[in-house]
């Protein structure tokens, strides 16, 4: 079964705290699990990057969960691709406290299936590739054995 992945943003409700954050992601995991969904959830203090990866049928229900959310508001959805594989294979969600600067960079890439690099803005494979390096200190490296 491919693997397919997508990105939306979208803006917190306020006040947030980490307790408050572990516990939503602590739900959206247990749900992920039952989908077969893996994601992780950037959070700057007041937007959400939310990455979501698995099978087209999980990602649907995922997000119409997502959608009807009343913890954020306005969700945007940036794109849908074939990342090739899961970025966060051991993550059935998890957040991170992301810096404002590096979480815009990678709300602001090209994140269409058929992007190109034109005019600067970075193509998919490479809003996938900023996103992928964000998260590289966090992610173990895969076992080979």
């Amino acid at each position: 079964m491919p693997v397919l992945a997508m990105a939306f943003l979208s803006t917190a409700v306020q006040p947030w705290n980490p307790s408050h954050l572990d516990a939503l992601v602590d739900e959206a995991a247990a749900f992920n699990r039952e989908v077969g969904v893996t994601g992780v959830l950037l959070f700057d203090g007041i937007h959400f990057l939310q990455y979501l990866e698995g099978p087209a049928a999980g990602l649907d229900v995922a997000f119409a969960r997502v959608q009807r959310s009343p913890h954020h508001m306005g969700p945007q959805e940036l794109g849908r691709g074939r990342p090739g594989g899961r970025l966060v294979p051991d993550w059935p969600m998890r957040w991170l406290l992301a810096d404002p600067t590096q979480l815009r960079r990678v709300v602001n890439a090209d994140w269409s299936d058929d992007a190109t690099a034109d005019g600067g803005r970075p193509s998919a494979g490479e809003a996938i590739g900023l996103l992928q390096a964000y998260l590289k200190p966090f992610v173990s490296p895969p076992n080979r054995t």
